[in-house]
């Protein structure tokens, strides 16, 4: 039996954006809301402060924010984080932020996150013998730990929610995300998409354009496409798939 979306929908999409970048909601969020289409924040709540209004208005409009810890840490096979490398973390030093992350969102939106994006898509603390999964506790915390960097939709019936695959956008015309957009709607599945700046140049930006384009294209009642929050199609999941 196929899994059920809502109102007879064939697939999920969900569109997300990491690091509360300026042109999120400078450029983005403009487009979003011109196709009444709600989209998810993964903040770094340190960077809030540059858009403190923009953001404000985003939650009000009914975009999500969710967590994407304090201080952003990755492998310190990265550069930018060999000051802040996971490799150094513990278990209880990853909760920290990601509890901290919290309150510093709640405080400055009024809102506290219900999904979570791992910073590099990573979910590990530790070195050699001593890593450590942070995914349970990721799975304590959220109904949805997004990851990165991942080749596949999510089966709604088999995924883990707390290491839900995300693909990228950055980069992308439209004509490379329609494809996974079909392929979606064919398997009933979820595809969760992610990106970082929205229009203008260089690295970890997505094109503009093709943001317009992939919500007109969604948005179209004929392809039965259910476009929507992390929060709000992974709490259909969790609540639904038991009952498959």
């Amino acid at each position: 039996m196929a899994f059920a979306w809502p109102d007879g929908k064939r697939a999920a999409v969900s569109l997300s954006y990491d690091d509360a970048r300026p042109s999120q909601v400078d450029v983005g969020v403009p487009i979003l809301d011109a196709h009444g289409v709600r989209a998810t924040f993964y903040v770094s709540p340190r960077r809030l402060g540059e858009r403190l209004d923009s953001w404000r208005a985003a939650v009000a409009a009914g975009h999500e924010i969710g967590n994407h810890t304090v201080s952003h840490p990755c492998s310190g096979n990265f550069a930018f984080s060999r000051g802040n490398a996971l490799e150094d973390y513990t278990l209880e030093r990853i909760e920290a932020e990601l509890l901290d992350a919290n309150a510093a969102i709640e405080q400055a939106l009024g809102v506290t996150p219900a999904t979570f994006a791992y910073p590099c898509g990573q979910k590990f603390v530790g070195r050699d013998g001593g890593v450590r999964s942070y995914v349970p506790l990721v799975s304590d915390l959220f109904v949805v730990g997004r990851g990165a960097g991942d080749e596949s939709a999510n089966d709604p019936v088999t995924c883990d929610l707390a290491q839900a695959m995300g693909m990228g956008t950055d980069d992308q015309p439209f004509d490379v995300l329609r494809p996974l957009i079909d392929h979606a709607a064919e398997e009933g599945s979820w595809l969760l998409l992610l990106g970082h700046d929205i229009g203008g140049g260089g690295h970890q930006v997505a094109h503009a354009d093709a943001l317009d384009a992939l919500c007109r294209y969604c948005s179209d009642p004929a392809r039965g496409i259910w476009l929507d929050t992390v929060a709000a199609v992974g709490t259909h999941i969790r609540d639904n798939r038991s009952q498959e």
